[in-house]
Order: structure tokens, then C-alpha cells, then sequence
């Protein structure tokens, strides 16, 4: 990512950290061709702060590294084309739900499609009900809160999950939000950590008949994509809502990532 800001980055992540957290990966072999689009919006917060635009572009090359991997970007909602055969859907922007969009996703998870939801991208504008429904939880304003800072996530409630496979405790300078809309028993929690007194779920996959959903709350800052650690587990979010092996994007973890000897 081209831009932190002003704000001192968190320390690059320990080699064996990585390594640590990518072993048990069993034997990969030739990957299916699979689509993939990234949907974006125009950047809505300061300099190293929900930087959709300069994702889109870094998270493209990086994503193309991938062998037998198309990806195509779109504006504010994917394309009639892009609902009809993609294989998953990452949505990076501010978030906003209405009766069409729903028509949409509804339409496309229930062909199979998997759609993956980073930060404020769960938003759910004047539906956020109805959103949960489909994302597990939402944002509404005026309702929901936030704070930057430190977060110790804890993926212990998703132990055994294929996402969380050498994850236990990950730190990062971050944003969370809680207090969201939605019902927390219909969410798969990968990952939760303390605001208000208690554990708030900030990691998490649903499962629909045939599509799939996973979403991470944490994606704030620009420095945490270039986290090989929080970036292994967005790919691997992105692999399975795809219905992948989640260690097909294994390899991209290092590119461009903050990693020290």
C-alpha cells in the first residue's frame, strides 16, 4: 500500500510468525480458473485510511500473481457480468444496502457465489437489518460504535476452522466496531476481541444454502494489509468464501508485505 499517513506503522511481523502460521498447508495442486472482483468506492477518510482506491490497484496485481486467477474491479456494486460468473465478490468501501442490492446477493449467493466484506463495507445504510441478514452483522449509524487502537484478537472460538489454522492470538493497530446489527448465533465467530467489557466479534463466516460469506471488521488502517498475518487470513477468507482450498493464496502473504528476518 503507497500510504500510511503520519502515523508510525505497527513493526514489520517476524519471519517464523509467518512461517509459523502457513505450515500444515496439505499438497495444492493444478487450482481451477476462478474470477474474483474487487468492489471498490471513492476513499472517504484521511491519508492511510480506508485507501479503497490504492487496495483496488495493489490488491489486483496481487491477486493476478495467483495461477489460473482473473480478477476484475468494479465501481460502487459489481456488473450485471460480474453477478452472472464471478466466483467471489471482496467489497472494500463504505457499505450501503437497498432493496436492489438485496435482489442482487441474494440472487448470487444462492447460484453459489461467495462475497467477502472488509471493514466499512458492512455499512448497512438505510437497510442494515436486512443486511445482516445476509453478512451475519452490520454497521448502523447512530447505533453501532468504534475505536482505534490496539487489538488483541483472539481466534480461539474458531479453532478448527480451516481460516484459523495456526492463529491464536494476533495483535494489530486497527479499528473495531461493535454493537452491530444482526444476530450473533447465525455468524461462524473466527475471531473476537474486547470492547465495553467483553468480547466482541470482529472475525466471522456464514454459511448459506449455497453461497458463502466471510467478513472482517479490522481493515482500517493501510498498514494492515501489508501484514503478512492479517493478510493470510483475508486471503484465506477470500479462498474459502470461494469455496478454494484456503491455502491457495498462500504464496501472496509475502509480496509486498512488512516481514523482518
Amino acid at each position: 500500500m503507497p500510504d500510511y499517513g503520519k502515523e508510525k506503522p505497527p513493526d514489520p511481523r517476524k519471519r517464523s510468525e509467518l512461517e509459523a502460521v502457513l505450515a500444515g498447508a496439505p499438497p495444492g495442486g493444478t487450482p481451477r480458473a476462478i474470477q474474483i472482483v474487487l468492489v471498490t468506492g471513492p476513499k472517504d477518510h484521511g491519508p492511510g485510511e480506508h485507501d479503497y482506491p490504492a487496495w483496488e490497484r495493489a490488491w489486483s496485481r496481487l491477486l493476478r500473481m495467483s495461477e489460473g486467477t482473473e480478477v476484475r474491479t468494479a465501481q460502487d456494486w459489481p456488473a450485471p457480468e460480474d453477478l452472472r460468473s464471478a466466483n467471489v465478490l471482496v467489497f472494500f468501501q463504505q457499505g450501503k444496502f437497498d432493496a436492489n442490492r438485496a435482489k442482487d446477493l441474494d440472487a448470487f449467493l444462492e447460484r453459489g457465489g461467495g462475497a467477502v466484506y472488509i471493514h466499512y463495507a458492512v455499512d448497512g445504510g438505510s437497510d442494515a437489518p436486512g443486511f445482516a441478514r445476509r453478512i451475519g452483522l452490520a454497521w448502523q449509524g447512530g447505533r453501532s460504535k468504534f475505536r482505534h487502537g490496539h487489538l488483541d484478537l483472539d481466534f480461539g472460538p474458531g479453532a478448527g476452522h480451516p481460516i484459523t489454522r495456526g492463529l491464536g492470538k494476533l495483535h494489530l493497530h486497527d479499528e473495531s466496531y461493535w454493537q452491530l446489527v444482526g444476530d450473533p448465533q447465525r455468524i461462524t465467530l473466527l475471531a473476537e476481541a474486547p470492547d465495553d467489557g467483553k468480547p466482541q466479534p470482529l472475525i466471522w463466516t456464514v454459511q448459506h444454502p449455497r453461497g458463502r460469506v466471510f467478513v472482517s471488521i479490522p481493515g482500517h488502517y493501510s498498514w494492515s494489509f501489508d501484514d503478512p498475518l492479517f493478510r493470510t487470513v483475508l486471503l484465506r477468507g477470500i479462498a474459502w468464501a470461494a469455496g478454494e482450498p484456503v491455502d491457495r493464496f498462500a504464496e501472496l502473504a509475502v509480496p509486498g508485505a512488512r516481514v523482518a528476518d
